[in-house]
């Protein structure tokens, strides 16, 4: 009789320990879930080219039609910026190499400019264009965004931040630190586009090498928990053979989009650019080519075969 009652007591703490482990598991997985969802719910794709289809300065969703300005890094670059025809003013960010020590508009190996962040955006904040700063060192960020925050509620374009974070294909520039740029930026750019690249070079007559597998998840890895849409500045020129990376990296999110750029003296042949047209949607690719280039690659008898 005693044995029975004990092994019924036994019996009954195993089956309340099985319940509570069934619980905690059930609520685990529920919490999981829930934050899974709210992350998800939090995300934001980019709204860049609705932005400029309300202003209707594009006809559709169409990323390749939107205009860049690129080195807007003087006092005169911005102004003729602010009075062409194009959508989106991209300028290099960095620190004065003398006193003062501020951020400055300028592109290395220049280190002084006779522009500084704060006056540039006093110019550009009546506008209705798109900026892209991008950042070509670490130390310029912090300042550079406590001066875009109070300028904020007066920019009516979207803000796309830049800079190089990983290495890439024959790239032998040091990228930023992407762990510590990201920190700097991403509390701060909330309802930025965030635009995370890779250092990238290329070299005339011989096989340059393209995104490896590594490249890709490493940069998806950095990327997967940020709530920002994100672009990707890609080089044209080693894009061929780099396809399937690039498709694996967009079905990864929908906030995920490229920038197709090129180098002024890269070699291009437009119509290695068809692949990517044809099979992505034409709102997630961005084409940030030369005037002339672009021009071949809309005459492309291919190019209208868009999704």
């Amino acid at each position: 009789m005693r044995l029975n009652k004990l092994c019924l007591s036994r019996y009954c703490v195993l089956a309340l320990v099985t319940v509570v482990i069934v619980t905690w598991t059930i609520s685990f997985r529920s919490s999981e879930e829930t934050s899974s969802s709210t992350a998800a719910a939090g995300s934001m794709t980019d709204q860049t080219l609705d932005y400029f289809l309300n202003k209707g300065a594009l006809k559709d969703h169409n990323a390749a039609d939107v205009q860049w300005y690129h080195a807007a890094n003087s006092k005169d670059k911005i102004t003729e910026a602010l009075q062409d025809s194009s959508q989106m003013i991209e300028a290099d960010v960095l620190l004065r190499g003398r006193d003062p020590r501020e951020p400055i508009m300028a592109h290395p190996p220049d280190n002084d400019s006779d522009i500084t962040l704060r006056d540039w955006l006093a110019m550009v904040v009546n506008s209705e264009k798109g900026i892209k700063l991008d950042f070509k060192s670490l130390e310029a960020v912090g300042e550079s965004m406590a001066l875009l925050d109070k300028v904020r509620d007066q920019l009516k374009g979207p803000v796309w931040i830049n800079a190089d974070i990983l290495p890439g294909p024959g790239g032998m520039a040091t990228p930023l630190d992407a762990q510590a740029f990201l920190q700097t930026v991403a509390m701060k750019a909330e309802g930025d586009v965030l635009s995370l690249g890779w250092t990238t070079g290329w070299s005339p007559n011989t096989d340059n090498p393209g995104y490896s597998w590594e490249m890709v998840q490493q940069m998806e890895a950095v990327c997967k928990n940020l709530t920002q849409p994100v672009t990707f500045p890609v080089r044209a020129a080693l894009l061929p053979q780099s396809f399937v990376q690039f498709q694996w990296l967009l079905q990864q999110s929908d906030r995920y989009t490229l920038t197709i750029w090129t180098g002024q003296s890269d070699v291009l042949n437009v119509e290695n650019l068809l692949h990517y047209r044809q099979n992505f949607s034409k709102s997630r690719i961005y084409y940030d080519l030369l005037e002339n280039q672009m021009t071949k690659f809309k005459s492309l008898p291919g190019y209208t075969m868009s999704q």
